[in-house]
This record gives structure tokens, C-alpha cells and sequence, in this order.
């Protein structure tokens, strides 16, 4: 069955996707209460969480948006999820106690827990980081659906106990159970290059041109079977802003002291246009 998250557009009113926030509450409130149309719907690529100073109130801002938002999960909002269910340890540079020693930790967590690994509407599928050459779109929204299901049912600690690892970095249709998973959840949420095949390489976090040899980024495999559908993701800072036709990448390095962008969702490229605010520093991309 096939799991489509199609959220009717309402005409006249601005859908909006924004990159990655990694807990910069000030640049969100600066965006939405100075910059944006009070009635425009939002997409939030992932990563609301983690680097930043402020990644509980991210998360409350998001959240009391209600039905005007929705977010996909990044990779830092799974470690999050990893880290309260007990199964991952926090790590250097992590700024997450603030929702974990939070009144409402586990209200946030359980809202955090049950947003989607992808959305497709209105001709965009939006995932956090990218989709592997053998995918299409619909076959994303079943995979993702898969890994849906456990993150909201009763079993959600111990499936994020064994989602982990950089071994999991092809696809195979004959994969099955947490193997399977770990898969999806490694492209969909940290993917950057891969080969031809669709073999990841899950180490190199630079830009283009720091590949092995014989990798490119995902979305310059020749013939991925997502080309007819514009893809809208984050995750990768050091690429930087990317707008085609068939992509809007939208990471442009808010928690790094770069910018927070939002784009608007029109099916003509020439009419999407940017928003964007200037970002403090709270992360030196150096250090």
C-alpha cells in the first residue's frame, strides 16, 4: 500500500519549505513573525534540533504551530529520540538538555516522534537528506511508512536501540526487518554521496569534489527514478543552497552563522522564491 501524506494546498496561501534549524529559536521567531505571511503553511526539512542554544523552545515553536506545520525527522532528531529512550549516549557538541530536563520532555518527545521521514504533496517530496537512484517517490513513502510505524508504536525504544551504524549503506529489495530499516533511515536521513548503484558513503561530510572516486552527489546519479519529482531536503551545510527544477536544497548553515531560508513551494522554479535571515554563530564549522 502505498503511504501518501497529501496535504491539500489552499489556494492563495503561501506553502513554505525551511532548512535546517538545529535549535535556533531566535532566527525561527525572527522568520515567522517578521518575514513570513501570517497564514502561509510551513515544511520544516528537518534536523529542528541540537548545536544550537535553544532546541527546546524550537521544538515548542514548531509544535504550537499545529496544522499550519509539519517537519520530517533529521538525523539529530533521531539521536534525540535515540538519547531519551536511553539507547544513545549524548555526544560532544550535543545541546540537548534542555529537553531532556524539561517539564514537558516527554511531551516533546512524543510529539518529535510521531512527524514523518518524508512527505509527498503537490509534486514535492520533502525528506530530510536524500533519496537513494532506485527509489521513486512512491516507494519512499512506503519505506519511510515502514520506519513510521515503529517509531509510534509500543516498541519505539528498542527499534531506535538497533537503527545505528554506518554498515547499512546499500539497498537490497530483499532486505528485511531492522536491517531493511536501518537502510531507509541512513539514506533518507543522513544520505550526501553515493555511486551509481546507490552505495552510500556515510563518512564525507564536505561539499562536492571530497568524494571517493567513483561517488557524486546522490542527486547527480545519472537516471534515479525520483528526476520527474522535485526533491526538498536539508542536511548538508557544506553544499549550501541548491535550487533546480528537480531540487531545493535548503541547509545553508543557520547554526554555523550562515543563513535560515525559507522557500516558497510553487510547481513553476521560477516563481520560488527565497526568504532568508541572517544567523548568529553558535558553531564554528572549523572547530
Amino acid at each position: 500500500m502505498q503511504l501518501f501524506r497529501q496535504i491539500k494546498f489552499v489556494t492563495n496561501t503561501q506553502h513554505l519549505a525551511i532548512g535546517d534549524l538545529q535549535g535556533c529559536a531566535a532566527s525561527l521567531d525572527e522568520l515567522i513573525t517578521q518575514r513570513l505571511p501570517a497564514d502561509s503553511r510551513l515544511r520544516f526539512v528537518g534536523d529542528l534540533v541540537n548545536r544550537g542554544p535553544a532546541s527546546a523552545r524550537t521544538l515548542r515553536t514548531v509544535r504550537q504551530l499545529g496544522e499550519r506545520a509539519e517537519s520530517v525527522l533529521g538525523n539529530h532528531d533521531i539521536h534525540l529520540l535515540a538519547v531519551a529512550a536511553g539507547v544513545r549516549k549524548t555526544g560532544r557538541g550535543d545541546t540537548l538538555g534542555d529537553i531532556l530536563e524539561s517539564p514537558d520532555c516527554n511531551e516533546l518527545i512524543t510529539w518529535l516522534r510521531h512527524r514523518p521521514l518524508a512527505i509527498h504533496e503537490n509534486g514535492f517530496l520533502l525528506v530530510h537528506a536524500g533519496v537513494l537512484p532506485q527509489w521513486t517517490a512512491a516507494q519512499v513513502m512506503e519505506l519511510a511508512g515502514e520506519v513510521e510505524r515503529e517509531l509510534r508504536g509500543p516498541g519505539w525504544k528498542a527499534f531506535l536501540g538497533g537503527i545505528f551504524g554506518n554498515a547499512a549503506n546499500r539497498w537490497d529489495a530483499g532486505l528485511r526487518g531492522i536491517e531493511r530499516q536501518r537502510v531507509v533511515v541512513n539514506a533518507l536521513t543522513r544520505l550526501r554521496f553515493c555511486n551509481e548503484e546507490g552505495v552510500m558513503d556515510l563518512k564525507t561530510k564536505d561539499g562536492p569534489g571530497s568524494m571517493p572516486a567513483g561517488y557524486m552527489p546522490w542527486f547527480d546519479v545519472p537516471g534515479r527514478r525520483t528526476e520527474d519529482t522535485t526533491v526538498v531536503c536539508g542536511h548538508w551545510s557544506t553544499l549550501g543552497l541548491v535550487m533546480r527544477p528537480n531540487l531545493m536544497a535548503l541547509d545553508t548553515g543557520c547554526v554555523w552563522g550562515g543563513k535560515l531560508t525559507a522557500a516558497r513551494l510553487a510547481r513553476d522554479p521560477a516563481q520560488r522564491s527565497l526568504i532568508q535571515v541572517a544567523c548568529p554563530q553558535y558553531c564554528d564549522p572549523l572547530a
